[in-house]
């Protein structure tokens, strides 16, 4: 029986703002132990995604994270997957996309996040407990 993505999603969503600054972002996602943030733009009424990887990226070209905003490194042209969809359908988007965090919607609104790592979690073995 295939898993689907309402299996694997992590259900901690973290949304910001595009005025939030990098560093604050990147608090937030530490906390939480997530590595994207859901990008609520009201004036755009548009969700996008900001990754640890666009922090990082952003660091690496010597910006300063207390200048730079979300808005300025958010990914708008989101790939949305449904909690219907099965795993492989989530790992062939990705994969074609080239990214590694899906947003997972439900009528519209924003219900979670899945990941490479969510993913994986489901596909690979439990490890079994050794003999004593």
């Amino acid at each position: 029986m295939p898993m689907h993505v309402r299996d694997a999603m992590s259900s901690v969503v973290l949304t910001i703002g595009p005025a939030h600054t990098l560093r604050q972002a990147a608090r937030l996602m530490s906390e939480r132990r997530v590595g994207s943030a859901i990008v609520l733009d009201p004036d755009t009424s548009g969700l996008g995604i900001l990754t640890e990887r666009d922090i990082l990226n952003s660091l690496g070209t010597g910006q300063d994270p207390d200048q730079e905003t979300a808005h300025d490194h958010t990914t708008a042209d989101v790939v949305f997957a449904a909690p219907g969809w099965t795993l492989d359908e989530a790992a062939r988007a990705m994969s074609q996309g080239g990214f590694r965090h899906l947003v997972v919607l439900d009528g519209g609104d924003p219900v979670g996040v899945v990941s490479v790592r969510d993913i994986i979690r489901c596909w690979a073995p439990a490890p079994q407990p050794v003999p004593a």
